[in-house]
């Protein structure tokens, strides 16, 4: 398998995991009852929760850039080093940006982000060069 498209699948499944934890907050929070019903005025989460929540959504928002670069770099043939080193990279700031985000640690959610950013830039300068 060529390591853009394991990278990827490891970027999808990362994402679609992170609801999990803040899931089993809002249980501990509301109760089940609430957390699988419509309550009319909810608790307010846990920060922490509310923080991965933010996360979550900004993980799918960027699986939608990031997998349609890596399926254009594979379509046109145009893998090659800089873009595996590139989906690499951004699976790593992947892993990092939630962690950071969910336990407030300043500047390294955003050098994180940031990370991914230019690991996506990356992809959209080789697929178009």
């Amino acid at each position: 398998m060529k390591t853009e498209l394991f990278y990827l699948a490891c970027v999808t499944a990362l994402t679609g995991l992170l609801w999990i934890p803040y899931i089993l907050d809002r249980v501990a929070v509301w109760g089940l009852s609430d957390t699988v019903g419509y309550p009319v005025s909810p608790k307010p989460q846990s920060a922490w929760a509310e923080r991965l929540m933010k996360a979550h959504s900004n993980a799918v928002e960027n699986l939608v850039v990031f997998a349609a670069l890596v399926l254009a770099v594979y379509a046109a043939g145009k893998g090659n080093s800089a873009t595996a080193t590139a989906c690499v990279v951004y699976f790593w700031a992947r892993v990092v940006h939630p962690l950071a985000y969910t336990f407030a640690v300043p500047w390294v959610r955003t050098l994180a982000f940031t990370v991914g950013f230019f690991a996506q830039a990356t992809l959209a300068w080789q697929f178009l060069k």
